[in-house]
């Protein structure tokens, strides 16, 4: 007995150690169980809170982010999202005016949108070697540029209008185009006497890696407006930002 007494005093330690090591280990466990779920895929981490404003919302379908299938219509609070590729341009937001006959001798002469106080002239731009539209140029920060092998506005088609943000300078004449929303109005001013209206259908912005070429320029029934701008993250060394602002809109009105 005395034997056996002596053996269990000197594993005590041993066993003492060996038990205070197993509750670690188990408190461990439970810690990391509960602190660290395993995430088996089945519930998608949301991108955003529906309702929030400023924030991003996007379907996820089977793990893969859905862009919106339709331009969206911009507005205080909304987050400007580009739509899928393969959407058509945003319908209408009002009555739509017969297209105004075909004139080899008629120009954008002014563009006005009251909505975000642009007063300015329309130059002409047109493409570079590699087919990328070109823009104003930055010494004339409030002259904008219409591709003049798109149709005059007003003209059945879709007519083009860029302009910049910025200029190193400072701001130029689509600074505030984000601000554009559904239901705004857009005048363009032509050299044959003749008055545009337009109005917002719906607003994009869209990365330049993957610019929506069917939708701005592919062919439409009747007179419609694209305005475009650069937006995104800003690169101060090569004055370029990564996205595009794009505002789309249809001729309600003309007189002239």
């Amino acid at each position: 007995m005395s034997e056996q007494k002596t053996l269990l005093n000197k594993a005590l330690p041993g066993l003492l150690i060996a038990g205070s090591l197993g509750g670690v280990a188990a408190i461990t466990v439970g810690l990391l169980a509960y602190l660290s779920p395993v995430d088996d895929g089945s519930r998608p981490t949301p991108l955003a809170q529906p309702g929030r404003e400023g924030t991003v919302e996007v379907n996820n379908v089977a793990g893969q982010f859905e862009l919106p299938p339709t331009v969206g219509p911009g507005g205080a609070g909304v987050p400007l999202l580009p739509a899928a590729l393969s959407a058509p341009p945003p319908v209408a937001a009002g009555p739509v005016a017969a297209p105004i006959a075909k004139s080899a001798k008629a120009r954008p002469l002014r563009i006005r949108i009251p909505k975000i106080k642009v007063n300015a002239p329309v130059g002409s731009v047109t493409v570079d070697i590699k087919g990328k539209l070109q823009a104003p140029p930055l010494a004339k920060p409030n002259l904008t540029g219409w591709y003049k092998f798109s149709p005059v506005p007003g003209e059945i088609g879709p007519s083009v209008i860029n302009g910049h943000v910025s200029t190193k300078k400072g701001a130029a004449v689509f600074k505030r185009l984000k601000e554009i929303a559904k239901g705004d109005a857009i005048y363009v001013y032509r050299t044959d006497g003749k008055v545009t209206k337009f109005v917002v259908s719906g607003i994009e912005q869209v990365s330049k890696s993957s610019f929506p070429t069917g939708r701005v320029y592919g062919n439409v029934k009747n007179a419609q407006l694209r305005l475009i701008t650069c937006g995104g993250v800003y690169n101060a060394k090569d004055h370029s930002y990564t996205d595009n602002i794009i505002v789309y809109a249809t001729m309600s009105k003309k007189k002239g």
